[in-house]
């Protein structure tokens, strides 16, 4: 029978041990982080779409020879009014398309809720960049990137909306795509942009498979290094800080001046929605300068 001597040390040593390996997961030496904080209940509340009637809805597709594909489309407005209004581009995430700012993350609610609040109006167009193309030109010849200045901008232009300047809006691989469309472009084109969760990566190495045709296209298509092609631009970037992307978004927004932040939170539509209200009162100030 152990003496009650030998218990306690055996105790301690335990106890030493759980402390030390709860360590290593908070510090993201082994994993687990992201888990051990949602049921703790450490990364924040999911956001909840505003209970407030939304604005109208347009929705149509065209053959983007860019794309080489017919693409959908739909721009959402703050109310059931049509008069010019400058209008920012949504890119939305991996696997997803145009319907997904609205069945999603409920834009539409959030658009108007923001506007009746008294956020300047604008309105928000979405289209479809493809499931995987992270919103750069691939070795297929698709280029979402092109259909959105050559194509997706003049049609918006025919329908009224103000575009000689505009402001851009992603989250996951939009969030990627929203920084590398601004970078592209620049100032004084786009005035704003916005990232959620951008999808972003320091080595070829690392990235998801399909998001880059290789190395030589990821480096084409990197932002680290292209803080002077994006200086003159108003940004806001957001991440959750137990989000797989938040240590290269952290990198990022070191080189850059941008609003927002890390906050708590994973790589879910339940925090995107949480920051859609801060970054929509965001681009109603920056685009109504």
């Amino acid at each position: 029978m152990r003496s009650r001597r030998a218990f306690l040390i055996t105790a301690a040593g335990a106890a030493g041990a759980v402390a030390g390996a709860a360590g290593l997961v908070e510090a993201g030496v082994i994993p687990g982080r992201a888990r051990a904080h949602e049921v703790l209940g450490l990364t924040g509340e999911d956001g909840v779409v505003p209970e407030v009637p939304a604005g109208a809805v347009d929705s149509g597709t065209f053959k983007s020879a860019a794309r080489r594909t017919t693409v959908g489309w739909s721009v959402i407005y703050p109310d059931r009014q049509r008069a010019e209004l400058p209008v920012v581009l949504v890119l939305h995430g991996r696997g997803a398309d145009h319907t997904s700012a609205i069945n999603e993350l409920g834009m539409d609610h959030f658009l108007a809720a923001a506007v009746s609040a008294g956020v300047p109006p604008f309105a928000l167009a979405t289209v479809d960049g493809g499931p995987d193309n992270y919103w750069h030109k691939r070795a297929s010849g698709d280029d979402p990137q092109r259909m959105l200045i050559e194509e997706f901008l003049p049609l918006l232009a025919k329908r009224g909306l103000r575009t000689s300047r505009f402001g851009v809006l992603g989250w996951s691989m939009g969030g990627y795509g929203a920084l590398l469309l601004a970078a592209d472009v620049k100032a004084p084109r786009v005035v704003a942009a916005g990232a959620m969760s951008p999808a972003l990566w320091h080595h070829a190495k690392d990235t998801t498979p399909g998001s880059y045709d290789g190395p030589a296209d990821f480096e084409q298509h990197r932002l680290f290094g292209r803080a002077a092609d994006l200086e003159d631009i108003a940004l806001r970037i957001d991440c959750g800080r137990d989000d797989p992307f938040a240590g290269a978004t952290e990198d990022l927004r070191a080189e850059v001046r941008a609003d927002g932040g890390l906050q708590a939170g994973l790589h879910t539509a339940g925090y995107w929605r949480r920051m859609l209200p801060d970054q929509l009162r965001f681009f109603g100030r920056k685009l109504s300068v």
